[in-house]
């Protein structure tokens, strides 16, 4: 939608910006990929479910589908690859790079973990025969940026684990490349220089990276606390909800935190095989990170002239949470809610966050529009109108009565002389009309 560029088939993106890959893995990355039951979702093993993901009907899916399908956008998943022969993916994958150099294809379309072919499904899966799975934004179109084999230490040794470098290095290949939404279910506990600068420049040429805010199930002991990329001012962080729309404490809470989405018995695609249920233990906020993607991807079709600000502020302002004024580092600004994200209206009185549009700073302290209670005798405006009209009529008697005492005084002073008339007069009622200023 953005811009649609051929996509070129480069080398390692570490060749392009002229420094290794990092070698630091991330501390909390991809989500551990749970199935429904044992050998269910292993590759080769075709299993098809007729069950529609629950969290399709909890977004909302069929009314905002009615209003936007994610066509024209295109959606770059920076994960460990996306297995392009997922039936439910034909023709949805347009292409992408594998930036781990570990032998598979260069083209990112493969994926022996899974996880990059899960998020692909909750995005954009297709329906097919004897499936009830389908992507929340059907129509959009992705690339396959495949930055890690695995998260195992057997991969991490070899140097195909994740890592900072390689996904700052996806992240801007993505964003030079079509993409509209980078999707990074990933999250790392410290800052780098050159993941900052990836975010930065995905915004700066037009495109929103949307990130997990951090999974506790690789790290129990995981203190609450800034996860990056989701920190970044420029991106959107997303913390796993439940079945109640409500973050737990399976996902890391922090600042990076700005909405929230379902990440738990998620029913998507699998790779080498048909469908498969995740995250059935805990909810996962990669997951759930998919799901905001789409959700991104269906505002940007809607609002293709918003920059990637506002398309993540027509998210946290529509929300769902209890104080519109408030968020907190559990649930950020709340559950996501794809229909109104799509219809909002932004202005100045818009609730929430700080508006790209806008000056919202006195949006949260307006007075509460005056309601009036039947039941609590009339209208107070009926009485303003009741006694406006009371105050007329007085006013027009006196009127009244003021005039006839006039005319009695005028013919009295007649009966008299018509020398003392002037004297009479301003002694008279007529005195207490002020006098006009004098001219200049």
């Amino acid at each position: 939608m953005r811009r649609h560029a051929a996509l070129a088939t480069v080398a390692l993106a570490s060749v392009l910006f002229g420094a290794p890959a990092g070698a630091a893995a991330t501390a909390s990355s991809a989500a551990a990929i749970v199935p429904a039951a044992a050998g269910a979702c292993e590759p080769g093993t075709v299993v098809f479910s007729p069950e529609v993901p629950a969290a399709l009907a909890a977004l909302g899916a069929e009314e905002a589908n009615r209003l936007a399908t994610g066509a024209g956008v295109v959606v770059a998943i920076v994960d460990s690859g996306i297995d392009a022969g997922n039936p439910h993916l034909a023709g949805v994958v347009t292409g992408g790079i594998n930036l781990v150099g570990d032998g598979e294809r260069g083209d990112g379309l493969s994926d022996t973990t899974g996880h990059g072919t899960a998020i692909a499904g909750q995005i954009a899966a297709q329906p097919i025969a004897g499936s009830g799975v389908v992507g929340l934004a059907p129509d959009a179109r992705l690339l396959s940026v495949r930055v890690f084999r695995s998260d195992s230490q057997q991969d991490v040794e070899k140097g195909f684990g994740p890592s900072s470098q390689r996904t700052a290095d996806g992240i801007h290949w993505a964003a030079d490349n079509g993409a509209d939404i980078i999707n990074v279910s990933m999250s790392q506990v410290f800052d780098s220089v050159e993941l900052r600068s990836a975010v930065e420049h995905a915004a700066a040429v037009g495109a929103l990276v949307v990130a997990s805010g951090g999974n506790r199930v690789s790290d129990p002991d995981a203190e609450d606390e800034p996860r990056y990329p989701a920190a970044y001012e420029q991106a959107l962080g997303v913390s796993a909800a439940d079945a109640n729309g409500l973050a737990t404490d399976s996902s890391i809470h922090g600042p990076q935190v700005d909405v929230t989405a379902p990440g738990g018995d998620v029913l998507t695609a699998a790779a080498g095989g048909g469908d498969c249920l995740f995250a059935s233990d805990a909810p996962a906020s990669s997951f759930a990170t998919g799901y905001v993607s789409a959700a991104a991807a269906l505002v940007a079709e809607t609002h293709p002239d918003d920059p990637p600000a506002g398309w993540a502020y027509r998210l946290t302002a529509t929300a769902l949470r209890a104080d519109a004024d408030k968020r907190d580092d559990v649930n950020g600004w709340g559950f996501i809610q794809p229909v109104t994200a799509i219809q909002l209206l932004p202005d100045a009185s818009t609730r929430g966050p700080v508006s790209p549009f806008f000056d919202t700073a006195e949006s949260a302290v307006r007075p509460p529009a005056a309601a009036v209670d039947p039941d609590q005798g009339s209208s107070p405006f009926l009485r303003t109108r009741d006694t406006a009209l009371f105050a007329a009529i007085a006013g027009a008697t006196l009127l009244g009565v003021l005039g006839i005492l006039i005319v009695l005084r005028r013919r009295r002073a007649a009966a008299v002389s018509p020398d003392s008339q002037p004297e009479e007069r301003r002694g008279g009622l007529l005195e207490q009309t002020a006098p006009e200023d004098d001219a200049p």
